[in-house]
C-alpha cells in the first residue's frame, strides 16, 4: 500500500520559511501564516515538505480509500505562492476584487502579495475554509 507524500507533520513552520532565497517571499510567507491562522482560526501545520496548512480535510478516493489533506493552504513556488482553497459560491466575484492573480490547475497563484487586496484575500481564505 502506497502512503501519501503529503502528510501533516511536525516541520517547524519557521524553518521552512528560512529555508526560502528570496527575502520578499519570505516576509509574504509570514504575512500569508498570520493571514490564514486569523481567517481559518486554525493553527498552521506543515503538510508534506512545502505545504503550510491549517485544518484538514477528509476525502475518500472512487476506490473507497480514504484520503487527508490541508482543509486550506499556501506553498511558496518559484515562479509564485499557490494557494489550495476549496471552492465556495462567492469565490468568483471576490477573484474579480483580489487584483492581480491567476487562476490555473484548480489552485490561486499570485506573484507578489502587494499586487493584491489583502482584506479580499483574508475574506477568500476565510470563506473557503467555512464552507
Amino acid at each position: 500500500m502506497t502512503t501519501m507524500k503529503t502528510q501533516e507533520n511536525d516541520a517547524s513552520i519557521e524553518d521552512f520559511i528560512n529555508t526560502l532565497d528570496d527575502p520578499q517571499k519570505r516576509e509574504d510567507c509570514r504575512a500569508l501564516v498570520d493571514l490564514f491562522t486569523r481567517a481559518s482560526k486554525q493553527t498552521p501545520r506543515m503538510w508534506g515538505t512545502g505545504i503550510v496548512g491549517f485544518g484538514k480535510h477528509h476525502y475518500q478516493y472512487a476506490n473507497g480509500k480514504p484520503g487527508e489533506i490541508c482543509k486550506v493552504g499556501f506553498a511558496p513556488r518559484a515562479k509564485s505562492l499557490a494557494f489550495y482553497l476549496t471552492n465556495f459560491p462567492e469565490r468568483a466575484a471576490l477573484l474579480e476584487q483580489l487584483g492581480k492573480h491567476k487562476f490555473s490547475g484548480g489552485c490561486l497563484h499570485i506573484n507578489k502579495l502587494d499586487a493584491v487586496d489583502m482584506p479580499t484575500l483574508e475574506t477568500i481564505v476565510g470563506k473557503a475554509y467555512h464552507c
